[in-house]
């Protein structure tokens, strides 16, 4: 697995359990006696069920509360229990030894309180919060059913009304195919367009119950921003993380290169509400007092071929907002803020443009159309050199191996960052190092040029890994990683080869990629996610990340850490990713001549 979070959900800590009959076993122990790599001994989760993943020797009895469990060939287990709300005890035995592991599941939603109260940390807006005039501003509570719930705020008492909404699931549902939503009861909101401008304080909640009444005040104060309060948004984060609103929690937009500016109109805690509609965290932007939103006019275009990339240069009075977007055969950016006085674009016969067009979308919306010679695409970037807004788009490699240069990204590392473990304790981290230097080795036999982001068991941040690619410009990068599930997932029966990918230039080789090992190696298929992962989001690219197979299947962890296996995994990549590059030329314009 790749996230750190997720890791530490999944992996928890390996010295948790206790055995009652010797001291803490390690996992060069496993062999001789009992062993429970996870969960650890105090664990907490949020899911309806926990696996216990381990080994014993053979022959010989494993007990879970009483309760026989299977085991392989090898003296693995994985077997998952139901868990109840709170504490849940489990003593594994096998012959005289014992192991105890105390898990506390824990609620997904603030419970309904009993009597006259709110629910806890459930008052809405949690932070002070700007809007603009006429914007709805919404208040939230949890209350117990039946109850009558108000705000005050501004002289205007806002009623809340009981919703019956859906409670998602998170998105780590998808990986155990439980994703379906559930019901929320005892949620109140309300919502206002009619506040007036001024810093407006914290809302004050009210509760009605049987004729008793309390009041609360909100967490989160009110500000309704005036005409002449505009501040302005200066990103200087070299690449400005935009987000559909406003926590980590939203989903990831086109990244807003350095330089860029924009009108703020709201803002939320720590973040700040763009004027074309993004969220960004204050942290990454410069804001400054700006009575004239910045915008921009646009005149002329040009491109021009350098090395590998065509350079597309976007002369702007200001540096503006941009989005992309990706699809088969065309590449489009989208200029906000900006107003078109074009007349005259230079794009001469390129490597990668069949043709440019153009248009203006919206009042202050410039769209640009980059039609492709080829259906697959290979990376690009995005900068300011001054007010100007230079694109880069990265021509179509040579059809083979010899010559390219290919980023492999063993997953994990240190001794901290252990990954998943089998059954034994054996380390993700290990068994990624080792398959990657096999297909180094691999590939390096077939003429490319192989960087690895870690050649030893050292500790390796996410970003560091991501920066390395951003400045060495791969061919493609994999990131190699074996998998584990959430603690809601079946243990026992999941398997298979997952591939995951971002960018839509990546999806193309994460797709053959997946389908070549899953017949090549006959090996199951657990599934192709487009997933917002640090190592399938750069742009410069086709960066996918592999999960190779689940080191918590009791099954398939022995296929995992087998050398002869190993060594087919290794060749059955490099020839996939042979196999995927001369498909990719199928894909070319007849006008291009197929040539690159």
């Amino acid at each position: 697995m790749q996230k750190r979070s997720v890791q530490k959900l999944l992996v928890g800590l390996i010295s948790g359990a206790v055995l009652t009959t010797s001291a803490l076993l390690c996992p060069a122990q496993a062999q001789t006696a009992l062993f429970l790599t996870y969960p650890p001994t105090q664990h907490e989760t949020i899911a309806d069920r926990i696996f216990l993943i381990g080994t014993a020797p053979l022959p010989g009895e494993v007990r879970v509360n009483g309760q026989l469990i299977d085991r392989t060939s090898a003296g693995h287990f994985a077997p998952s229990f139901p868990l109840k709300l709170g504490e849940n005890r489990f003593t594994l035995r096998y012959g005289s030894q014992e192991l105890n592991v105390r898990v506390m599941r824990l609620p997904t939603e603030s419970e309904p309180p009993i009597g006259l109260a709110f629910g806890k940390d459930s008052l809405a807006p949690a932070v002070n919060l700007a809007r603009q005039p006429g914007e709805d501003v919404c208040f939230g509570a949890i209350a117990a059913p039946g109850s009558t719930v108000s705000v005050k705020l501004a002289n205007q008492t806002i009623a809340l009304l009981p919703q019956a909404q859906a409670n998602l699931p998170p998105n780590s549902a998808v990986l155990t195919q439980q994703n379906q939503p559930g019901q929320t009861i005892g949620r109140y909101q309300g919502c206002t367009r009619s506040l007036p401008v001024g810093d407006l304080g914290k809302p004050q909640f009210q509760l009605t119950q049987m004729g008793k009444t309390i009041d609360q005040s909100g967490p989160g104060g009110i500000k309704i921003l005036g005409v002449n309060e505009l501040e302005t948004a200066e990103v200087t984060a070299e690449a400005g993380v935009a987000r559909s609103g406003p926590s980590t929690d939203y989903s990831r937009l086109t990244p807003l290169p350095k330089g860029a500016q924009a009108s703020i109109t709201g803002a939320e805690g720590g973040w700040v509400r763009l004027d074309y509609g993004a969220w960004i965290q204050r942290s990454e932007v410069k804001i400054t007092p700006n009575s004239v939103p910045p915008t921009s006019l646009i005149r002329s275009v040009r491109a021009q071929s350098i090395g590998d990339w065509t350079e597309i240069a976007f002369p702007l009075q200001v540096p503006v907002p941009v989005t992309v977007q990706q699809s088969d055969r065309a590449f489009t950016l989208t200029l906000f803020n900006t107003i078109a006085q074009t007349d005259t674009i230079k794009l001469s016969d390129d490597p990668l443009i069949s043709r440019l067009d153009w248009q203006q979308v919206g009042p202050r919306q410039v769209q640009y159309t980059f039609n492709l010679k080829s259906s697959q695409q290979w990376g690009y970037k995005l900068r300011y050199e001054g007010t100007t807004l230079i694109l880069s788009l990265r021509h179509p490699p040579r059809p083979q191996l010899r010559g390219l240069k290919i980023l492999l990204d063993p997953g994990h590392g240190g001794p901290e960052d252990l990954g998943s473990r089998g059954p034994t304790g054996y380390p993700e981290k290990a068994v990624a190092l080792k398959v990657s230097q096999l297909l180094r080795d691999e590939l390096v036999k077939r003429g490319a040029a192989v960087i690895m982001t870690r050649e030893a068991d050292v500790d390796l941040g996410l970003q560091e890994r991501v920066t390395l690619i951003h400045k060495t410009e791969p061919t493609i990068a994999l990131s190699l990683h074996y998998n584990a599930l959430p603690d809601s997932g079946d243990a026992l029966n999941t398997k298979g080869v997952g591939t995951f990918w971002y960018q839509p230039q990546a999806h193309s080789l994460a797709m053959f990629l997946h389908n070549y090992l899953v017949q090549k190696l006959d090996r199951p298929s657990y599934g192709v996610f487009w997933n917002n992962l640090a190592l399938t989001r750069p742009t410069v690219t086709p960066s996918v990340l592999l999960e190779l197979g689940f080191m918590i299947n009791p099954e398939e962890f022995e296929w995992v850490v087998n050398p002869n296996q190993q060594e087919r995994l290794a060749i059955a990549i490099a020839d996939g990713i042979e196999a995927w590059l001369r498909s990719t030329q199928t894909g070319i314009d007849q006008a291009s001549g197929g040539s690159n």
